[in-house]
């Protein structure tokens, strides 16, 4: 039985514009116009899930996803810097930043690490390739990169060389444990 898992990245918002960690915030004009524009370019999926954030809600929405909120699939908790830009962290507590980007197991900020983030993706992932057909889920750009982690058995220092665009669909597909992974399909486009 082979399963295909359709993961997308939300639209643009000001967060992402201002590589500020997400703080809750819609989309803007700019992602909800390019959103509706995709929308019926995915092919029919037998479930959706949706990451239970704003930005991954109206994304799904504007899509025309009837996806149910998942929590396994929520965006990573990046604790008290919560709404600061990657700059104001920077520069307030640089050396806890760069823990946090060179070890995976650490939480500088008090919320959760990449290798717990991992650790839950991977256990979604499972439970995904043991339903049949295909899924699309409408997640935050850290869930697909550790999804991609996973599928391809890297080590969760690749975390962060994986870049996720805006509105972009990575696909696996698999069988028995073994993924495989089509990376940054924009949305609309043809095969």
């Amino acid at each position: 039985m082979t399963s295909r898992v359709i993961l997308i990245s939300p639209a643009i918002t000001a967060a992402l514009r201002e590589a500020r960690f997400d703080d809750g915030c819609p989309l803007d004009d700019s992602g909800l116009r390019q959103a509706r524009a995709a929308a019926g370019t995915l092919p029919a999926a037998d479930r959706a899930w949706v990451s239970p954030t704003v930005r991954c809600r109206e994304t799904a929405d504007a899509l025309g996803i009837d996806a149910v909120d998942a929590a396994e699939l929520a965006g990573l908790d990046a604790g008290r810097w919560r709404g600061a830009t990657l700059a104001e962290v920077s520069e307030q507590e640089p050396e806890a930043l760069a823990r946090w980007l060179s070890d995976p197991g650490a939480a500088s900020h008090g919320g959760e690490s990449v290798r717990a983030l991992c650790g839950r993706v991977a256990t979604w992932l499972e439970t995904a390739a043991r339903a049949p057909g295909r899924c699309v889920a409408v997640v935050e750009p850290e869930i697909v990169r550790a999804a991609v982690v996973q599928a391809l058995g890297a080590p969760e220092s690749a975390f962060w060389r994986t870049d996720v665009p805006p509105l972009a669909a990575v696909e696996l597909s698999g069988r028995s444990g073994r993924w495989n992974v089509r990376l940054g399909r924009p949305l609309g486009a043809t095969d």
